[in-house]
């Protein structure tokens, strides 16, 4: 049949190229724009996904040991380990807790337990409602200790960004129950370095923050905060991140990640306005913390009372929190220096809970320190 078929095919010697050729050309050119055609429609649907249909989502197995109003504690491991558990704080600044969990092979949670610690929990904040409108930081801080208490008391306390200076505060005031203490891309002295976070908050009057919480009736919502964020570096927001999906377009593990940053990133969380105008004002625009005149839970806390082994990690191309915040908790603690651990790793802020690099070379040696220093 194929014989027969081929046997009916205009004969094509010098004479019929000329014509032959034109034809093919055409044929690959509609080839083409069809792949092309395709491939847009593909990145316009994967676009559309990355920035309005995914939702973020824990990459490890876990339970929900407590649901709480602020929080659920999650609970990943060996829940009957006898060891001292590690408490992860998770950064509450518009976005959900998922970042201490990223992505399968990406994870400070999947990191840890593969280097020593049979039981972690990282709090899980919850999108602020309505009816949390008026919670403040001690709300936060009462809700620790609560979870805390029902880890036996005494935890290794891991603070990410924003988590970090909470969970300084809760080591300032419960020396006792925080084994060890882990600051990464923290600011406990807000005054320190000269990063654009810290110019934007001192340029701006009390007012200015007030406004956007009563816009949001008495919420800080986490849509203005992301505008916010992505109009520090807009060409890389509204433009970059675009061109390199298209050009990755056809690779799997470039979409994957693509796609689970884009479920952290693009689905903010609200805040309390209380909460919110309480970190403005007194942590930021004050830096009570660091002067030791922050009032928490009833007392004022001094982190000279912090007397745990402490361990400083910063990034050396932070633009949110300035290395020298971070470091500044040397001087700040009252933590013998011998026991006192510090590190500089490349890369920006985000990089620091969840970059494969920071993942791989950092926390390893973070996550040992831990379970040396817990019982020493």
């Amino acid at each position: 049949m194929v014989k027969n078929a081929a046997k009916n095919l205009p004969k094509i010697d010098e004479h019929s190229v000329p014509l032959f050729w034109p034809l093919a050309a055409a044929f690959a050119m509609e080839k083409a724009e069809l792949g092309l055609f395709q491939k847009n429609l593909k990145f316009l649907a994967e676009a559309e996904k990355v920035d309005h249909e995914l939702k973020p989502q824990f990459a490890t197995g876990n339970t929900v040991m407590l649901d709480l109003h602020t929080l659920r504690l999650r609970e990943f491991g060996d829940a009957k380990s006898g060891a001292v558990p590690t408490l992860v704080d998770a950064p509450y600044a518009g976005h959900t807790a998922t970042i201490a969990d990223y992505h399968k092979g990406q994870s400070l949670v999947e990191t840890l337990l593969a280097n020593g610690h049979r039981r972690v929990l990282v709090t899980d904040w919850k999108n602020a409602g309505p009816e949390m409108k008026d919670y403040d930081i001690d709300n936060y801080l009462a809700e620790i200790n609560v979870c805390v208490d029902d880890l036996g008391a005494r935890v290794n306390l891991v603070g990410l960004c924003q988590g970090g200076w909470m969970s300084a505060m809760y080591a300032a005031r419960y020396p006792d129950k925080v084994a060890t203490l882990v600051l990464a891309g923290s600011p406990i002295d807000t005054k320190a370095g000269d990063g654009p976070l810290k110019k934007m908050v001192d340029a701006m009057p009390a007012s200015f923050y007030e406004e956007l919480v009563q816009s949001g009736d008495g919420l800080m919502r986490g849509r203005l905060m992301l505008e916010g964020w992505k109009s520090m570096h807009p060409e890389a927001q509204y433009v970059d991140k675009y061109l390199r999906l298209y050009e990755h377009i056809d690779d799997p593990d470039y979409l994957s990640k693509t796609e689970t940053f884009a479920r952290w990133y693009e689905n903010p969380i609200d805040l309390p306005g209380r909460w919110y105008l309480q970190a403005i004002h007194q942590l930021f625009q004050e830096n009570r913390l660091a002067q030791g005149t922050f009032v928490g839970l009833g007392r004022r806390l001094s982190l000279a009372d912090i007397r745990c082994p402490v361990y400083l990690l910063a990034g050396d191309a932070d633009d949110i929190t300035p290395k020298e915040q971070v470091f500044a908790a040397e001087r700040l603690v009252g933590t013998p220096k011998s026991r006192i651990a510090k590190a500089l790793a490349p890369g920006g802020h985000i990089g620091l809970f969840m970059g494969a690099k920071t993942l791989s070379e950092q926390w390893p040696l973070i996550a040992r320190w831990i379970v040396r220093e817990q019982n020493a």
